[in-house]
């Protein structure tokens, strides 16, 4: 039996661990710790959930315990039946109410105002737009009021609301930034606006640099569909958009091994990726990621370090690293000189230094 009891309680341990795990805790990827109002709106609605369910929980214990040792059975009376007590009745029916609603009012109205993307539809709107097209397993990113596009990575300003209009390419999935806030379905048949604010004290806090997750079972890399957010200062943005804006024509390689990639990428992968931000194809005919900047990112492939080696290893063999993508199969097998010289190219493409 003492076995049995031991075991159990190892195991409960083991759960537990195995739940908290998730909660790191890091300001970039928690949504336990808020980096912009939408995210503080939800953190709050949370809280405000979580204080009166604690409230219930303790104010039931009380009574529970205050009734065992006062109302203890003592003799064989029968003690005083409450049944048909309005005052009670009208006290339990109160109290559910006036907890909904406490917890009702909060929530509708952060509803409303999440839901407020008027300022994005208006037709002259300074507000800063982007275009988010999620496909299996990648991110493309388009600014339709600056004409530019980039994937994998989202670069936006602090302090200030940007909006997002998003729509899936393929099957469903869920654009999920845990720090700043979220989520919401990208449906192929329609699309979904909605807006986030990052705080610029905040993001220096996480160094400017945020993680974003797709949030919906969409196959087998679903947990391997991840993105980056690059925040930064009003300042800093306009000046990485004007680079972007500045590369008119795919860059040209540096170095006679970064030529020889050159030739490769132009031979095997122009016919998917392009390597100038103001891509005027059609988003259905956009195969894969924008790689204009390349060499300017922080992951290969949204999930391996940012290395010549880890790209060449993606290059190699990508369903090692996700199942089910849309890039395996679609080029010929490459020797190790071609993806040095490919690497060392792709490694180049850099819009700021």
């Amino acid at each position: 039996m003492k076995r049995l009891a031991k075991w159990r309680l190892t195991s409960l341990f083991a759960i537990l661990a195995l739940i908290l795990s998730g909660c790191s805790g890091e300001r970039y990827v928690s949504a336990l710790r808020p980096a912009g109002e939408v995210a503080d709106m939800q953190y709050g609605l949370m809280k405000l959930s979580t204080y009166v369910m604690v409230g219930v929980i303790i104010v039931v214990m009380l009574i529970f315990v205050i009734i065992m040792v006062r109302f203890r059975r003592k003799d064989d009376k029968i003690p005083k039946q409450v049944e048909g007590s309005h005052t009670l009745e009208i006290l339990w029916t109160a109290i559910p109410i006036l907890l909904l609603l406490i917890l009702a009012v909060p929530t509708v109205s952060a509803t409303f105002k999440l839901a407020d993307v008027k300022e994005m539809d208006k037709k002259d709107t300074k507000a800063l737009v982007i275009n988010v097209r999620s496909h299996l397993y990648w991110w493309d990113f388009e600014y339709p009021g600056q004409k530019i596009v980039t994937s994998q990575e989202l670069v936006v300003p602090t302090d200030e609301k940007v909006y997002f209009n998003l729509k899936s390419l393929d099957v469903k999935h869920s654009f999920w930034i845990p720090a700043v806030g979220g989520k919401l379905d990208m449906n192929t048949d329609n699309i979904n606006k909605f807006w986030l604010e990052f705080d610029d004290k905040r993001a220096n806090e996480a160094g400017n640099l945020f993680y974003g997750k797709c949030a919906e079972l969409c196959g087998p890399s679903h947990a391997l569909m991840d993105f980056k957010v690059k925040a930064m200062s009003r300042d800093k943005f306009d000046s990485w958009v004007s680079a972007m804006q500045d590369v008119k024509e795919p860059q040209k390689a540096k170095t006679d091994l970064a030529a020889e990639g050159q030739d490769i990428f132009n031979q095997s992968c122009i016919g998917c990726h392009a390597v100038t931000p103001a891509n005027k194809m059609p988003e259905t005919a956009r195969l894969a990621p924008n790689l204009t900047n390349f060499g300017d990112r922080s992951r290969v492939a949204g999930i391996l370090d940012h290395k010549k080696e880890d790209l060449k290893n993606w290059i190699k063999n990508p369903e090692t690293y996700k199942p089910g993508n849309q890039m395996t199969g679609k080029y010929q097998d490459l020797t190790d000189d071609q993806l040095d010289a490919l690497a060392e190219y792709l490694m180049g493409l850099k819009v700021q230094e």
